[in-house]
């Protein structure tokens, strides 16, 4: 018999208050333990998420985590938007960012390499595509690579200006 642990269940219990507030939920970390333990909560929506959206979600989950229990104790929630330079997760997350630039880095060298900074220009079924080059470099100068989902470790969108 497979447990659910800390992180499931408040996995579950947030996603489920996410979508009826009309919200995506990005991600949940339990951070710390006992009388320090932050449980942070990170959503998104079409358009972006506003101050209004974090606080409508905070209240809703905390009143459901206070039903349901799964933190031991006392703990702190904080309810955020991604960001600019929101971290990539899924598949669906890189097809909804095509065009923008993403910083990058696998678990296994590919091309030699395993850090890369580039546009985003294909998604398919488990791998990603990246126009690798400078900004306002000429096409020759730049180079595209495929990158298999399961090779990244760590991916953001980059702030651009």
């Amino acid at each position: 018999m497979e447990t659910i642990t800390t992180k499931q269940k408040i996995h579950g219990l947030a996603s489920q208050v996410a979508e009826d507030e009309g919200l995506e939920l990005v991600s949940v970390d339990v951070l710390g333990s006992g009388k320090r333990t932050i449980l942070k909560v990170v959503v998104d929506k079409e358009g972006g998420v506003t101050i209004g959206d974090c606080e409508k979600m905070s209240r809703s989950l905390e009143a459901l985590l206070d039903v349901e229990d799964p933190i031991r104790g006392s703990y702190v929630l904080e309810v955020s938007s991604p960001g600019l330079d929101r971290p990539l997760v899924t598949q669906t997350d890189f097809e909804k960012n095509l065009e923008k630039l993403a910083r990058i880095i696998t678990t296994e060298k590919i091309d030699n390499q395993t850090f890369f900074i580039g546009r985003i220009i294909d998604v398919g079924e488990g791998w990603i595509r990246l126009k690798l080059g400078k900004k306002g470099a000429k096409e020759k100068e730049s180079k595209d690579i495929f990158i298999p989902m399961d090779k990244i470790s760590k991916a953001k969108l980059e702030i651009e200006f």
